[in-house]
C-alpha cells in the first residue's frame, strides 16, 4: 500500500491509534437465508459500484490521516474479478495513505479460492484472509444454503497455506436447529486441523426480514433454546481455550495477541474508522454516520456530487458511556473501573455481579467472565439509572 514518509509501524495495541478503512463490497453470487448484511446478486453493477466508490473516496481523502488497517468485507469480496479488485485497490492507494505494516484483510468464500486469485491478492497487499467456512457438516451447509462443501473448504485451506498466507481466520456458525454439542465439536476439531490464527464463532440469529426469520415465523424452523445456546457457547470457550486460543471478544478467538484482528479492535475500542460503499458506517470525533443501504441511492447521491449519507449522529456523554460499557463487556479488556464509578449506586451492583461469577475486577478494569459473556449485552443496563 502507499506509504506516508512519516508512517508508524503499528502493533496489535498501537500506542498512537490510527484510523481503519472498511470497504463494503456488496456483491454475492447467492444470498444466504440468515444474512441481513446488504448484498445483491448483480455482478453487472460492479463497474458502476467502482465508479461510485472512487467518487466517495475523493470526498474523504483529506479528512482522515494515515490508515493502518484495511478491511474488504461484504458481500463477497473474493467474488470480484482480478481486474475489478485491482482497480479497487488502485483507487484506495490513489486517495489514501497507509502505514508500512497495514493489516489488509480480505473476506473470501471457499469456492472462490484458486492459486491465481491467491497470488493476485498477495500481490495487491492482502496479508490476512477471513474465510467463510461456517461449518464442516454437509447437512448444516445445506441448511445454511452455502454454495460450498466441506471438501471445498479443506481444499481452499490447503491452497491458502501453500500460497504463503500466515494470518488466516475462519468464520463458523453454531446454534443451528437440532445441532448437538458433539456435532459442533466435530466442526471445531476439523477447523483446527489447519491451525488457523483466528476463529470467529457466531451464534445463528433470526435477523428480521431474512428468509430464515420468515420460516421461523411460519413455524417451519426453530433455533435451540436459551439453555442449549448457553451450553454451546461455553463449550466453545472451553474447547478453544484448552487449545491455546485467547477469547479477546465474545465471538472472536486468536492464537496470540499478534493475531487479534486489529481492524475490528477499532470498533470495540471506539477508535476512528472510515467506511466506504453502500451501507458502510464511519466514526470520527464522537460522530457517527452511515451510507444509503442500496447501491442505487448510494451511486445517485455521489453522481450528484453529494455524500451518500442516510443518517448521522453525535453521541451524548451518556450514550458514549453506555456504548463504552456495551463494547467493553464484550471484550477481553473490559472497561475502566472509572467508567462504572461515574454512575451512582455502582458499588452494590458490581459486588453482586462479581459474587455471581459474571464480572471480575483486575488492575482497575472490569471484564466479563465466560459466564458473563453469555449475557454481555445485558450487563451495561445494570449500570445505568
Amino acid at each position: 500500500m502507499r506509504q506516508s514518509p512519516n508512517c508508524l509501524t503499528p502493533d496489535p495495541w498501537p500506542l498512537v491509534p490510527l484510523p481503519g478503512l472498511y470497504v463494503h463490497v456488496p456483491f454475492c453470487q447467492t444470498k444466504c437465508p440468515y444474512c441481513d448484511f446488504y448484498s445483491i446478486a448483480s455482478p453487472d453493477l460492479i463497474p458502476a459500484y467502482l465508479k461510485a466508490l472512487e467518487q466517495e473516496a475523493r470526498l474523504y481523502r483529506d479528512r482522515f490521516s494515515l490508515f493502518d488497517t484495511l478491511y474488504l468485507g461484504g458481500g463477497t469480496p473474493s467474488l470480484l474479478a482480478s481486474e475489478h479488485l485491482t482497480n479497487l485497490t488502485k483507487t484506495l492507494r490513489r486517495h489514501f495513505s497507509f502505514a508500512s505494516e497495514t493489516e489488509f484483510t480480505l473476506e473470501a468464500n471457499p469456492d472462490d479460492i484458486s492459486r491465481e486469485k491467491l497470488r493476485l491478492w498477495r500481490d495487491l497487499g492482502a496479508n490476512r484472509l477471513s474465510l467463510g467456512a461456517q461449518s464442516f457438516n454437509e447437512a448444516e451447509l445445506t441448511f445454511l444454503k452455502r454454495r460450498h462443501t466441506a471438501a471445498q473448504t479443506l481444499a481452499a485451506l490447503s491452497l491458502i497455506r501453500a500460497a504463503g498466507f500466515e494470518n488466516l481466520g475462519l468464520d463458523l456458525i453454531y446454534g443451528l436447529p437440532g445441532q448437538t454439542p458433539d456435532a459442533w465439536l466435530r466442526t471445531l476439531e476439523q477447523a483446527l486441523v489447519c491451525a488457523p490464527e483466528h476463529l470467529s464463532c457466531y451464534q445463528l440469529t433470526m435477523a428480521p426480514g431474512t428468509p430464515l426469520s420468515r420460516r421461523a415465523a411460519r413455524g417451519q424452523v426453530a433455533l435451540p433454546d436459551e439453555e442449549a445456546q448457553r451450553t454451546l457457547f461455553l463449550l466453545t470457550c472451553e474447547f478453544l481455550e484448552d487449545r491455546g486460543y485467547l477469547q479477546y471478544e465474545v465471538a472472536n478467538f486468536a492464537r496470540g495477541e499478534e493475531y487479534f484482528c486489529r481492524h475490528n479492535l477499532k470498533y470495540w475500542q471506539r477508535l476512528p474508522y472510515l467506511g466506504l460503499g453502500p451501507a458502510a458506517h464511519s466514526f470520527q470525533g464522537g460522530r457517527r454516520w452511515w451510507n444509503h443501504r442500496g447501491l442505487a441511492g448510494y451511486a445517485a447521491a455521489l453522481a450528484a456530487g453529494r455524500a451518500p449519507l442516510a443518517g448521522r449522529e453525535a453521541l451524548t456523554p451518556e450514550q458514549v458511556r453506555l456504548e463504552t460499557l456495551y463494547l467493553g463487556f464484550r471484550t477481553r479488556e473490559g472497561v475502566d473501573l472509572e467508567v462504572i464509578q461515574s454512575q451512582s449506586g455502582w458499588g452494590p451492583v458490581l459486588s453482586r455481579l462479581q459474587a455471581a461469577g459474571l464480572l471480575c475486577l483486575t488492575n482497575g478494569r472490569v471484564a466479563a467472565t465466560p459466564r458473563g459473556l453469555v449475557v454481555a449485552d445485558r450487563l451495561p443496563l445494570l449500570f445505568v439509572d
